[in-house]
């Protein structure tokens, strides 16, 4: 492991980039240290995604790295710091002609306020969860992460630190810890019971090997499947989907609270449904629902 992490330090010029820091723009030991631990997180996250040298990196990959931040819960603030470490980053890489392009150039950091979810058409999620395959080896587990995460809009941290006691089959439903160690029931929908019954019951004992501590989702050690891993899992259903957009876990609990406003639902049960403690960050996808209903009224009606 420590060879993979040396290799991965010299590929990605950190040593050099670090006393570029330290003996040419003078940081201090602190914000030397910050710089390098946000540049240490991209090129783990790049990594991950078997992307080995900073030429690489693209505008797509960076994007999805910012959406990780996001999912983790760090402020905008704090993801505004990290990306300034990162074009501070591509700026040396540029100027020692170790890239060829700054692909930090597009990215904007995200405003305080609170971003538009983009949300997959129905069209869209159909053609995901038609992706899977559930012949496959993992098929039946990464059919029903993907129909927990739109079924029931779990954060990717719930998802997998979901327990086999925390799920409730008989009665169609997961109590979920969320932000704020607050609990909450969520419903299962028929198709997301079905798929999470049939993992149940025919891999994930396969996958057990005494190791998963009773976690629901396991990767194919056998141990707790992690939030990188179920990233990984996204994004390869979304590629053989042929969705080219950025899709993460989140973008599906966006999904989920959007579809659920467009069919009808009220704003209250959205929002406990997802776990917002205040219903001003339920309000957010009303944005989203008004957008939906102004693009109906515009294709039907006759003066539209």
């Amino acid at each position: 492991m420590n060879s993979t992490r040396s290799d991965l330090r010299r590929e990605f010029h950190l040593e050099g980039f670090s006393d570029f820091l330290l003996f040419e723009r003078g940081l201090s030991a602190t914000t030397h240290d910050a710089y390098m631990a946000d540049c240490g997180e991209l090129v783990g996250f790049a990594a991950v995604h078997g992307v080995k040298a900073p030429g690489e990196v693209d505008y797509g990959l960076l994007r999805e790295h910012v959406a990780s931040l996001a999912e983790r819960g760090l402020a905008p603030s704090t993801i505004a710091r990290k990306l300034s470490a990162l074009r501070g980053y591509f700026a040396y890489l540029l100027a020692e002609r170790i890239v060829e392009s700054d692909p930090t150039e597009r990215l904007e950091a995200p405003r305080a306020g609170r971003p538009l979810p983009e949300a997959l058409s129905y069209a869209e999620v159909e053609r995901l969860l038609a992706s899977v395959l559930t012949t496959d080896r993992y098929g039946m587990r990464d059919l029903a992460m993907l129909e927990l995460l739109y079924g029931a809009g779990l954060r990717v941290s719930e998802l997998t630190s979901l327990t086999l006691r925390n799920v409730d089959m008989d009665e169609g439903f997961v109590q979920v810890m969320g932000k704020g160690a607050k609990e909450r029931l969520v419903p299962l929908g028929d198709r997301a019971r079905d798929a999470l019954d049939r993992y149940l019951r025919e891999l994930r004992p396969r996958l057990d090997r005494g190791h998963g501590g009773g976690a629901v989702f396991l990767n194919g050690h056998g141990r707790p499947l992690g939030r990188m891993g179920a990233w990984q899992i996204v994004r390869r259903c979304v590629d053989r989907a042929g969705i080219e957009r950025p899709v993460s876990p989140h973008t599906l609990r966006h999904t989920f609270a959007t579809h659920l406003l467009e069919g009808g639902a009220d704003l209250a049960s959205v929002q406990e449904m997802l776990g917002h403690s205040d219903i001003s960050t339920t309000q957010i996808y009303t944005h989203v629902d008004r957008t939906y209903l102004r693009d109906v009224h515009r294709a039907y009606h006759p003066r539209g």
